[in-house]
This record gives C-alpha cells, sequence and structure tokens, in this order.
C-alpha cells in the first residue's frame, strides 16, 4: 500500500469497509473548519457489483464522519464511465440523511472509463459557484476525492495539472487492478499524501483510526490564539481571519476597519451619503424624496397644482394589478408637496360608471391621500374612459369639489391611467378637457391603445403620453411624470394667492407682462437679424 502511513485519507478508505463492521467514533464528527468535498466515482462496466456496493459504502461511511452544512463541509458526487453524470451538487443537500438516500440510489453506468472527462467537468461545472461551491475569495479549501478500479481512457495528466492549477487539492484512490502512474499523474503534491493504492480491504480498518486526527487536523481557532479581531475561520491544519459586515481586513490580516463607504466619492448618492454596515445609503435634503434608483432625489415644490388622478378600475386590469396601479399612484404623491396652499389631488375611478374616491380639497397632506389611496376599493366591470373625462371636466376640477378659481391661475392637471380600449368616445370630452386648460397626461399599460392616449393627452404627446407594456414594470414611467407634472416655473409654494384684481396684483402682473414683452421684443430683434443675414447669403449665390 502506497503513502498510507503519511495522509489523512486512510480515514476514508476505512469508510469503504462495511459500516456494520467499522468502529464507531467517539464524539462530533470532524470540525476542521469548511470545505468544499466532491466525490469522483468511477462506475465503469469493470467495477464489479460487489466493488460499487463497496464504494457506495465508503461514500455512506465518510459522511456520517464529517460536519456537514451549508457552513461547514459541503459534499457533491459524481460518477463517471464514458460519460459524466452529476449525483448530486455541492448545494444539493445540507442534511446528511438526504446525501445517503441519494447515493444509496446510485445506479451505475457500466460503460468505459473517462476519469479525464471526470476530472473536468468537476474542475468546471462541480466546483463552479452555480453548484454550490463557495466563491475564491471565501478562501475555503476545495477537494476532490477520485475513486477508481482501472486504467484511464483517455489523458488525465494536463487535465489534472489544470484543476490543480484552480485550487482543486486531488486524491486519487486506486483499488485493485488501478494504474499507479494514472493516480499519480492525478494527485496533488506531496504525492504520498494524495495517492493510495488499496490491494486488500483486509488492511484498511488496521490504519483507519490513526489518521482520523490527521484528516479533521487541530482547530487553531479554538485554541484561542489565533489574533482575529472578529472572527476566525478554520481550515485542515490553518486558518484565516474574516471580519463583521461593513469591515475589511487590515494589512495585517487580523485587524478589521470600518469601511467608509462614502469616501473618496464612493458613492453616485445626489444629496448626502450615509456609510451603514450594508454599504452607502442615500438621504435627500429636506423637502425632497429618494427616487427608485436609490440615489436621485427629487421635489415637487416649486409650484402649486391641482392634479386629479382618473384610474381604470375595470375587469380587465384585475385585483392583483390594481394594487400596483395604486401603489404606483401613492409613488407620484411621494414627490409631490402635498398641502392646502400647496399641491392638492383628488382621486376619480372609473369602469362603466364613474365613482370620485375623494375630491380634491379633502386631504392636506401627502400621509393621508396616501392612506386613502390604499383603501380605495377595486369596481371591475367596463371602461367607460369617455365617462371618466366628462365628470372630471363637470365635477372634479369644480370649486365645490376642492379646486382653486381660475382667476389664482393654479395649474390644472390630469393624469388617466388606463390598460385597454374604452367602450365609449373619448374625443368630445379629452378635446374639451384641455379646452378648458386642464393639462393632460395619460399613462397606458398593457393593451391601452396609443391612438386613444394621445387623444386625449395634451400636447406634444411625447411629454404627455407614457406607456408601460406589463404592470409590474411601469415604475419607470415615474422619472418622466415627475418631470412634467412638477413645474419648473409657475407661482411659488411659498408665495401667498392673492386675488388678480388687488392693487398690488395688478402692478406685479404689469411688471410680469412688460417683463415677458421685452424678452419677445429681443427675440424679434435677434431673429430679424438672422433673416438678413440668410437673405444676403442667398443673394450672394446668386
Amino acid at each position: 500500500m502506497t503513502g498510507l502511513l503519511c495522509s489523512p485519507l486512510p480515514v476514508l478508505l476505512l469508510l469503504l469497509w462495511p459500516w456494520e463492521t467499522q468502529p464507531q467514533f467517539a464524539g462530533p464528527g470532524c470540525r476542521a473548519g469548511p470545505l468544499d468535498l466532491v466525490f469522483v466515482i468511477d462506475s465503469s462496466r469493470s467495477v464489479r457489483p460487489f466493488e460499487f456496493e463497496t464504494m457506495r459504502q465508503f461514500l455512506v461511511g465518510l459522511l456520517r464522519s464529517l460536519d456537514v452544512g451549508p457552513n461547514a463541509t459541503r459534499v457533491g458526487v459524481i460518477q463517471y464511465s464514458s460519460q459524466v453524470q452529476s449525483v448530486f451538487p455541492l448545494s444539493a443537500f445540507s442534511r446528511r440523511e438526504d446525501m445517503e438516500r441519494a447515493i444509496r440510489a446510485l445506479v451505475p453506468l457500466a460503460q468505459g472509463t473517462m476519469t479525464g472527462l471526470a476530472i473536468q467537468y468537476a474542475m468546471n461545472v462541480a466546483f463552479s459557484v452555480a453548484e454550490g461551491a463557495r466563491p475564491p475569495e471565501a478562501r475555503v479549501p476545495r477537494v476532490a476525492v477520485i475513486v477508481t478500479d482501472g486504467r484511464p481512457q483517455d489523458r488525465v495528466a494536463e487535465v489534472a495539472a489544470q484543476a490543480r492549477a484552480r485550487g482543486i487539492e486531488i486524491y486519487a484512490v486506486g483499488v485493485q487492478r488501478a494504474d499507479v502512474g494514472s493516480l499519480r499523474a492525478m494527485a496533488s503534491p506531496p504525492l504520498d499524501e494524495h495517492v493510495f493504492l488499496v490491494d486488500s480491504f483486509d488492511l484498511i480498518q488496521e490504519f483507519g483510526l490513526q489518521f482520523q486526527g490527521q484528516l479533521c487536523g487541530k482547530d487553531l481557532c479554538a485554541e484561542g490564539e489565533h489574533g482575529c479581531q472578529h472572527q476566525c475561520v478554520s481550515a485542515r491544519g490553518t486558518f484565516h481571519c474574516t471580519c463583521n459586515p461593513g469591515y475589511q481586513l487590515a494589512a495585517d490580516n487580523k485587524s478589521c476597519l470600518a469601511i467608509d463607504h462614502c469616501g473618496f466619492g464612493n458613492h453616485s448618492c445626489q444629496h448626502e451619503c450615509v456609510s451603514t454596515f450594508g454599504g452607502p445609503q442615500c438621504r435627500c435634503r429636506e423637502g425632497h424624496v429618494l427616487m427608485p434608483d436609490g440615489r436621485s432625489c427629487q421635489g415637487c415644490r416649486e409650484g402649486h397644482v391641482d392634479l386629479v388622478l382618473l384610474v381604470d378600475g375595470s375587469k380587465s386590469v384585475r385585483p392583483q394589478n390594481f394594487e400596483l396601479v395604486k401603489r404606483f399612484v401613492n409613488q407620484i404623491v411621494d414627490f409631490l408637496d402635498v398641502s392646502p396652499e400647496g399641491t392638492r389631488v383628488g382621486l376619480v375611478q372609473f369602469s362603466s360608471r364613474v365613482r370620485t374616491e375623494f375630491p380634491l380639497g379633502r386631504y392636506g397632506t401627502a400621509a393621508e391621500v396616501k392612506q386613502a389611496v390604499l383603501a380605495v376599493e377595486y369596481m371591475e366591470r367596463g371602461t367607460m374612459t369617455g365617462l371618466a373625462l366628462r365628470h372630471m371636466v363637470e365635477h372634479s376640477f369644480s370649486e365645490a369639489q376642492g379646486a382653486r378659481p381660475r382667476a389664482l391661475n393654479v395649474p390644472r392637471v390630469g393624469l388617466v391611467f388606463t390598460d385597454g380600449r374604452s367602450q365609449d368616445d373619448i374625443s368630445v370630452w379629452a378635446a374639451r378637457a384641455k379646452e378648458e386648460g386642464i393639462v393632460m397626461y395619460a399613462v397606458g399599460v398593457g393593451k391601452a391603445v396609443e391612438e386613444e392616449l394621445r387623444k386625449i393627452a395634451s400636447e406634444p404627446a411625447e411629454l404627455h403620453v407614457s406607456y408601460s407594456p406589463d404592470f409590474g414594470t411601469m415604475t419607470h414611467l415615474l422619472e418622466n411624470l415627475k418631470g412634467s407634472i412638477c413645474p419648473e416655473e409657475g407661482i411659488s409654494a411659498g408665495t401667498e394667492l392673492r386675488s388678480p384684481c388687488e392693487c398690488e396684483s395688478l402692478v406685479e402682473f404689469q411688471g410680469r407682462t412688460l417683463g415677458a414683452l421685452e424678452s419677445l421684443t429681443q427675440k424679434l430683434v435677434q431673429l430679424t437679424a438672422r433673416l438678413e443675414d440668410l437673405e444676403n447669403q442667398l443673394a450672394i449665390q446668386k
């Protein structure tokens, strides 16, 4: 037998002996720290049924001596002959019982012996993060145990060298007829610790107990002399230090330093960055809200608006999507300055009929509006969009419903949200809404008709029509709406609203008008000069 006295593997080979006759080790399983362990089992036709059963017992017995778990030893098994088959990957099971059940259900492939192909599969697939291997930066040892009984029918030296170069430690266990040269070409150095040739199963029990301690090794973290500031992670015969979330390892590989996620420009926050254990978090200054991208800030504090939302509650929307619509509406409310003096919000739901959920003058804070939106009950039935537009024009923007007098020049904005074709004519009342000075926006989802959306919306349509293919992705429309509904210019939210008939208001209006006329005059002069230049150029060309 080659290399038994110097290697930790004989405890594995001990388990090749039928379990009922093996010594029962006292105490818990091996706790050598995290380990990703993949068994590569030869199930070619040369492996006789009773020998394959011995391999099965080898695997089952070994599992009983390991500390198996997601944060301890992860185990995967592949078998091979002329092809490779994954019995179960590293991520499949965290309980020993489930692994044993899968191993006992193994059926031999009973074909050729393509050991090189199996090593390549283990390297590229079995030890991939997708299959459950921990990433390289976690520094968890990767160990492959190849058990074979014959000579490979393909080349193994080159692919085994590639696997070792990727950090996979390979043990080669040959049984009876195995080729020693091939075992040595596959195994990691030193060979006397990684190559095993078993001539007789009778000798395994004699050496098993001596090597149990070598397989597990000392738990250097448990001895308390590691010097790690936060956490110590054991590996076989060694250890390394890790840090708690929000900290990084210092140059001495033992101390931990708090990570400043906001320092040195390591963030893209528009306003303020706050460093937390989970990473950088952006915050907005007062009067602004954080947008869905988690970085930019938006406020709708620049002007007064009377906003009425017309929400499609027809049966085509469906209850679960209607909840998404309500959430979308509340995201719009988040970037509005809702107050009696600022933005007022009203909500109308329509299907075969129209229902005012709450008028413009009812709620004075964003929290009240959002709570009322969540309480809205789904109507179902048809889609009478034209009827809803008529209701909005005749009732929703009336002073009785909370709209401010036209004389105050507060912008009136209507936003129609629909998912399908209207069952009545929309053209008359869509045009009437715009004639009444209401700025109209149309938001379509799913089967909404573009032609109808354009009829509803104000010009230009590119700025007033938004569309999303489904309810789950419509939040991207917020970026368009927030820049449109929030006026960049207009009556400041901090400006007192006064009657235009008052003397001061007349003087202010006159001043603004004269300023606008002066600006237009300057632009007209510039335009006239450009026209003269063009005429001169044309005359020269002739």
